[in-house]
């Protein structure tokens, strides 16, 4: 099983990654951890890629994908893989179609920006020991501390709504075109291409899975 999987920061896609990776015994890639492991290991990639980095620089694709291909290549995929956060732009799709890395199944988690910020902008939480709380869905038993020690929670930088909403700009004017440029693949039969799933990220979590699964044929 090789997939993508793509949506919004804060639609889902890290729960539901998790479920995918446990059914299917496949690694979660995503390039961030890539690109961590190879600068750590020295490989002449990951010294090109930490040379740009430093340099403030965005790491250029040819890199991305030699190191995707490297990544593919090791014993822990042989039965597939799943891509988070990649491809995160055209020309990276079309470059890793380019380089033989073939793809079953994009799925994406759909949910509606509002819905996003209302989920991420109403998190809280209790940092030394990391429980999170939210003050619609799961508030704590008094407002704004911690259940167990009646600590102060707090929001975090990335939870507060401009962040939020930053980040889904960036979605949409970078990402996004993703979901357009496979679901026309799909539609045009290409037989290289892979299937593409839409599902509904607003409905519980296990309902996710199950249309998940049931797409992915599982």
């Amino acid at each position: 099983m090789k997939l993508i999987l793509l949506g919004a920061p804060g639609a889902g896609k890290g729960t539901q990654a998790n479920f995918i990776k446990e059914k299917y015994g496949i690694p979660q890639i995503s390039t961030g951890d890539m690109l961590r492991a190879a600068v750590k290991a020295g490989t002449p990639l990951g010294l090109e890629a930490k040379a740009i980095m430093d340099a403030g620089g965005l790491v250029r694709d040819d890199i991305i994908i030699g190191l995707v291909k490297e990544r593919i290549a090791e014993a822990d995929c042989a039965n597939g893989f799943l891509f988070d956060g990649f491809p995160r732009t055209i020309p990276q799709a079309e470059a890793m179609k380019e380089a033989g890395v073939t793809i079953d199944f994009v799925v994406e988690i759909d949910v509606p920006d509002e819905v996003i910020v209302d989920r991420m902008s109403g998190r809280r939480a209790h940092l030394p020991s990391g429980r999170t709380y939210h003050v619609k869905y799961n508030p704590p038993k008094v407002e704004g501390k911690d259940d167990v020690t009646g600590e102060d929670l707090v929001q975090r930088d990335d939870d507060k709504e401009e962040t939020v909403k930053k980040r889904l700009a960036v979605y949409h004017e970078q990402t996004e075109v993703l979901v357009g440029y496979y679901a026309k693949q799909a539609e045009a039969g290409d037989a290289t291409a892979p299937k593409y799933v839409k599902v509904n990220g607003t409905q519980a979590v296990e309902t996710v899975r199950d249309q998940v699964f049931a797409a992915l044929g599982a």
